[in-house]
């Protein structure tokens, strides 16, 4: 198959789950990518900035407007330190600088899931929630 019938089915694909709700996987680069679980490409990785072991969610589309971020492997309340979720702004995009795959939900203490997204990669959300608590899958 060659490169663009992949981007075609992943795109269909991709319109297809979020016609069917709000549960999302955020991920960048391929389809191959996505599948494999490996790293997103260095283009789609610049535009986020998120150090090396965190998982970060961002305010903003392609990684803009406030970042958070943590190291912790589980929080069960980010708006006890995130500032834009303690405002009642919605998460527009993540990136997973961790080595495991997260999982993110839209109530705290891990109830409500929403999605997950593979250990380095992340992009952008739908947009219409706050990710309230996080864990590893």
């Amino acid at each position: 198959m060659n490169r663009f019938s992949a981007l075609a089915i992943a795109s269909l694909a991709l319109a297809l789950g979020l016609a069917t709700g709000p549960a999302a996987t955020a991920t960048t680069g391929n389809a191959a990518t996505a599948a494999t679980g490996n790293t997103a490409p260095e283009s789609a990785r610049a535009s986020f900035s998120c150090s090396p072991g965190y998982f970060c969610i961002y305010s903003d589309w392609n990684g803009g407007g406030t970042r958070c971020q943590w190291s912790d492997k589980q929080r069960a309340n980010t708006a006890d330190d995130c500032s834009f979720i303690q405002r009642g702004q919605n998460v527009r995009s993540v990136w997973n600088a961790t080595g495991h795959r997260v999982q993110y939900y839209t109530q705290t203490n891990y109830n409500a899931r929403v999605g997950s997204t593979p250990a380095g990669n992340g992009g952008n959300l739908q947009g219409n929630y706050q990710i309230r608590s996080f864990k590893p899958q």
